[in-house]
């Protein structure tokens, strides 16, 4: 089925964070009440058509900062050869590279990202791997019972929610930050995102999931927003699905 343009109306919320009086958060609530869900495995043809077995793993991972890359080698070191497909290659050569020279060129700091290794991320077990293909740290995690927010970049687990922070001054003098949660579409990507073959937010054959996205990844949205403001979230999200409205619906979900 074909992707749906970007663009169309979207249904929002606002809210104090209740851990924080100097942050709103603005959620996305045709988004979050979605059934987006990932089909990894089962149907994801990849954003590239000539690798049809990455998902979204084709270009590696930025690290989000210092935190970031320091939690993933926490978890680095918790691998194992049965675990990960590329052990011996990230113990021998490290598994953290530099963004790509055009940063050098324009003068910028290069981000640290995941190493690609045979044209995709090193953590990225192939299909036949005994241990199953996808995320080596993804593996781990449910290895040991644990959500994989904890071993994975940050990039990686909250894909395909989107954090954002915007300083807001009021007409009075005030000020507040910004905090949306809402939908990592493809223009989050960058102007890169246009060159992508194929994207699951918007496309229909990724919303097909028995629970919205505000349930299904409870999880991530307590990591990025803390337990109080998501059980605030929920609240809005279910006061926007009671009313069963369709021109605020997200239009990849199937009819309901």
């Amino acid at each position: 089925m074909p992707e749906v343009m970007m663009g169309f109306p979207r249904a929002y919320a606002e809210f104090t964070n209740p851990d924080d009086e100097t942050e709103v958060y603005r959620i996305d609530l045709t988004w979050l009440t979605s059934r987006w869900e990932c089909i990894f495995g089962n149907g994801c043809p990849g954003i590239y058509a000539d690798r049809p077995h990455d998902g979204c793993c084709t270009l590696g991972a930025h690290f989000a900062d210092e935190d970031d890359e320091k939690r993933v080698r926490k978890a680095v070191k918790q691998l194992t050869p049965e675990l990960w497909q590329y052990y011996k290659e990230g113990k021998k050569r490290g598994w953290v590279e530099l963004e790509d020279e055009e940063t050098l060129t324009r003068g910028e700091e290069p981000d640290r990202k995941t190493r690609r290794v045979d044209d995709a991320c090193i953590f990225l077990n192939r299909p036949g791997f005994p241990a199953g293909e996808g995320c080596a740290l993804h593996h781990l995690a449910v290895k040991q019972g644990r959500h994989f927010h904890e071993t994975k970049p940050d990039v990686c687990w909250q894909l395909p929610i989107r954090r954002q922070f915007r300083e807001v001054e009021r007409t009075d003098g005030t000020s507040y930050t910004e905090v949306s949660i809402g939908e990592y579409s493809r223009d989050g990507w960058g102007p890169g995102g246009h060159d992508l073959d194929w994207y699951c937010t918007a496309n229909t054959d990724a919303h097909h999931g028995k629970e919205p996205v505000y349930v299904n990844n409870k999880p991530e949205l307590v990591a990025l927003m803390g337990a109080r403001g998501y059980e605030l979230l929920k609240q809005y999200c279910e006061e926007f699905e009671s009313r069963r409205g369709t021109l605020l619906r997200h239009p990849a979900d199937p009819p309901r």
